[in-house]
């Protein structure tokens, strides 16, 4: 088994926090994606939709997306519950983990890739080129900060996204407040709710994973 990862990458670093949260060890490969290494054609050989996070199981069977990669575990080490246990836990965790991913990390992507001469041709993650899209930078700030806005509200009255538990959500949303810093955005300072809980989550040891 091994997962291909890019520490620096919002995404292989939910899989990292959810791994340490479990206390599972997988070896991991870095590809260098700021050397476009995942469009290389060794590693297109590996993962055809040159993206990481990647995990490749011991029978070469392979799994993307984060979450996809993360039920595999929860699966295989149900405890500590990532997931939800009951059936109201599991689909409140679904849907904060679905917003912070929708609502906070893809904004965050958008003005990113959208605005950042790194990413010129290269807006999307995949093996095909798109073209930066300038209307969509100022479209994910706003989108970043009203997620902010969201995480507020909810977490005045929670202790988590998902209620007083430690979820995957979290993970997201974590990752998705750090990831922000690159489009030079932060929880506000009047945001105490959202501050206290990313206090929180930046003090279990698995958040430096």
């Amino acid at each position: 088994m091994k997962l291909y990862d890019y520490p620096p990458a919002p995404n292989p670093r939910r899989v990292r926090i959810f791994l340490a949260e479990k206390g599972i060890e997988v070896p991991t490969e870095a590809v260098d994606l700021r050397q476009g290494a995942q469009l290389s054609e060794a590693f297109r050989r590996i993962n055809p939709q040159c993206v990481v996070p990647y995990l490749v199981l011991d029978d070469g069977t392979g799994i993307s997306e984060s979450i996809a990669i993360c039920r595999y575990f929860e699966a295989l080490q149900p405890d500590p519950p990532l997931f939800g246990k009951t059936p109201l836990e599991q689909a409140l965790v679904e849907m904060w983990s679905r917003r912070a991913e929708f609502e906070g990390l893809l904004a965050v992507a958008d003005a990113l890739r959208n605005s950042a001469p790194a990413f010129k041709n290269r807006a999307l993650p995949g093996h095909d080129d798109y073209e930066q899209i300038p209307a969509l930078v100022e479209r994910g700030q706003r989108r970043t900060k009203r997620f902010f806005d969201v995480l507020e509200e909810r977490l005045a009255h929670s202790t988590f996204l998902a209620g007083d538990f430690f979820s995957v959500a979290d993970i997201t949303a974590f990752v998705t407040v750090d990831f922000a810093g690159w489009i030079k955005l932060t929880l506000p300072e009047t945001h105490i709710n959202a501050r206290r809980w990313y206090e929180t989550v930046r003090a279990r040891p698995s958040a430096s994973a």
